[in-house]
């Protein structure tokens, strides 16, 4: 980790508020604490990736301060109602993927620890989209399957380089990612209520945490 205090610690604290704003307009109802909370949790991310990469502008660090960026970018689009602002969102996010995908093969990866994850990665999208493509509109089953294609390969990568550099959080980080995910696809289209963010808010922004503390390992 870059900074095991004041940095870190900081961003953790406005991340918890942010969320903590978020999860209460879900139970009080006023919006205005969820259109506050999650721009200063998603900055306080950015704002970390940004501060572990001064002096460090690698192409590597490019990529993953890109991948937070677009991240942030994901986080203000899915603030907005309907299909539209869910599948700006879902594009950011997408691009973000493949920006963070891009940052795992230029850090270095292992093709064995690669190869090895295929698969696993490939049985968790099946499940994943035979779960949630009955609930899923015609028009917009397209744009998941490649969103979930992406995101594995994410995973798929982060594994991967973690063989060639060991760096377990970066794995931790995209397995929760990941996971994540679920609470927002169940959110839109199957069973939306508070409690998918409950868990799904604090684990997103804790992979995004982790990603910008590691930016350097």
């Amino acid at each position: 980790m870059t900074d095991p205090f004041g940095a870190v610690f900081f961003a953790i604290a406005l991340a918890t508020l942010g969320v903590g704003g978020c999860l209460a307009a879900d139970r009080t109802g006023p919006r205005y604490l969820e259109w506050l909370g999650k721009p200063l949790a998603s900055l306080a991310f950015l704002g970390l990736g940004f501060y572990a990469a001064r002096r460090h502008g690698t192409p590597t660090t490019n990529a993953f301060l890109a991948a937070l960026a677009l991240s942030l970018v994901g986080d203000l689009a899915l603030m907005g109602k309907g299909n539209l602002a869910f599948l700006a969102g879902l594009g950011a996010f997408l691009l973000g993927h493949v920006a963070f995908v891009v940052a795992f093969v230029l850090r270095g990866f292992s093709l064995s620890y690669v190869l090895t994850m295929v698969p696993f990665l490939a049985l968790a999208a099946v499940v994943v989209v035979r779960w949630l493509m009955p609930h899923v509109p015609l028009p917009m089953r397209g744009p998941v399957v490649a969103y979930m294609l992406v995101i594995s390969a994410m995973v798929i990568f982060a594994v991967g380089t973690h063989g060639q550099k060991s760096s377990a959080a970066m794995v931790v980080a995209a397995a929760m990612f990941f996971v994540s995910d679920l609470a927002v696809a169940r959110q839109k289209f199957i069973s939306p209520d508070a409690g998918n963010r409950l868990w799904g808010l604090p684990l997103y922004y804790g992979a995004q945490l982790i990603f910008a503390a590691h930016i350097l390992d």
